[in-house]
């Protein structure tokens, strides 16, 4: 898992920073061509920001008087809609400037359009805070964006101990017997199951020595048993779940438990990697993001081939040694 480097996202922050966007490059933009509106900019900012503040404080009333939790819950909509009207307001008055902008010619057609996806980001966050505050819905899990600067960042949980979630994505690597990585692929909305065939085809096209295979748990189906075991001569894949007779026969032979051995190196490659650049992308964007990994990965290579080097270097020193003191 490489994370992105954004903030920890609720809804309101995610709205305070799509406003902080829309209010500073408005402002910036008026500014610069004489379009007035937004000499208090950042007085509005702040009026916006203190209004969040007290939204975010509010907590809901943990009584066991439904009246007391009643009245609670009415003082946090109150805070919310306040928050919301605000940010409405503001996104209102910035699409009126951005036509007014438009109707004059404006040349810096990219900054508005930066402004334009920023509105964007701040219409569903209001609609969504609208809907799960004041509505008392359930917002879906799809629906939701995790930072609007680094769009592509999804929320993985992976049951980890004291890690419940982490935000970025999954990036699947192939390593050889030499703790060099092969392949790699940064995972958008995929699972494991759904690229072991993929990038194992890709990784024989670039390796055609490649023979065998171990595989987490999680990249098993049964199409990709059979796919794999089309590509490899060995694939060393647990199944899922109760397993059959000659299933438990199989993953318990010699060779299937030696090659799961093996495969517990990969921790150690998935650490080394981290330490390499693999734990924090602070590129932007997805295709920043796809270039950090890739990076990532040859200084990881490199590493490994300047050990190599050091290794022998260190051994011919150590034979010198041995034959100057067998002369002396």
């Amino acid at each position: 898992m490489v994370e992105t480097n954004v903030h920890f996202p609720t809804d309101i922050n995610l709205l305070l920073d799509a406003m902080r966007k829309v209010i500073v490059l408005t402002a910036r933009l008026c500014l610069a061509l004489g379009v007035g509106g937004w000499r208090q900019s950042m007085h509005n900012l702040k009026g916006i920001k203190k209004l969040y503040r007290r939204a975010q404080k509010l907590k809901r009333s943990s009584s066991q008087d439904e009246t007391k939790k009643a009245a609670q819950q009415e003082v946090i909509k109150q805070a919310y809609g306040a928050y919301i009207e605000m940010a409405h307001e503001f996104v209102e008055r910035a699409e009126a400037s951005l036509i007014d902008l438009r109707r004059k010619g404006c040349p810096a057609e990219i900054t508005m359009m930066h402004i334009e996806g920023y509105i964007k980001h701040a219409r569903r966050q209001i609609e969504q805070i609208k809907r799960r505050v004041l509505q008392g819905e359930i917002i879906p899990h799809d629906e939701k964006v995790f930072s609007i600067f680094e769009e592509h960042t999804e929320w993985i949980s992976k049951g980890k101990a004291g890690v419940p979630q982490e935000l970025g994505l999954k990036v699947c690597i192939v390593e050889d017997q030499y703790q060099f990585i092969l392949h790699y692929r940064v995972m958008q909305n995929e699972t494991d199951d759904q690229i072991a065939v993929q990038i194992t085809q890709e990784t024989k096209q670039r390796f055609p020595e490649l023979t065998d295979c171990s595989y987490d748990k999680g990249f098993h189906s049964p199409t990709n048993q059979v796919e794999l075991e089309k590509l490899l001569d060995n694939v060393i894949l647990p199944r899922k779940g109760k397993l059959s007779v000659k299933d438990s026969q199989q993953e318990h032979s010699p060779e299937f438990i030696l090659a799961r051995y093996k495969h517990s190196a990969v921790e150690s490659a998935i650490n080394a990697a981290e330490n390499h650049g693999l734990d924090r992308c602070l590129d932007h964007g997805l295709e920043g993001f796809n270039r950090y990994v890739g990076l990532a990965v040859v200084a990881r290579n490199i590493q490994l081939i300047g050990h190599i080097i050091q290794q022998r270097e260190l051994k011919r020193l150590q034979k010198r040694q041995q034959h100057y003191r067998r002369a002396a």
